[in-house]
């Protein structure tokens, strides 16, 4: 027994889209943005990702 691949790599996205929502959480943008960036991360993870990483709030 062990853990499957699909699996850990489900948890490891997991915990990347987790890392994404609190480091909006936390950046200097506004309420709304911030709320729509959330939004995006969780309704469209693998998209709002990566266009979190390109557009995002950079602080």
């Amino acid at each position: 027994m062990g853990i499957e691949v699909g699996g850990l790599l489900g948890l490891i996205w997991l915990i990347i889209v987790i890392w994404a929502i609190v480091k909006v959480a936390k950046s200097s943008a506004g309420g709304l943005a911030k709320l729509l960036w959330i939004l995006v991360l969780l309704f469209f993870p693998l998209i709002g990702l990566i266009v979190w990483l390109l557009l995002g709030p950079k602080g």
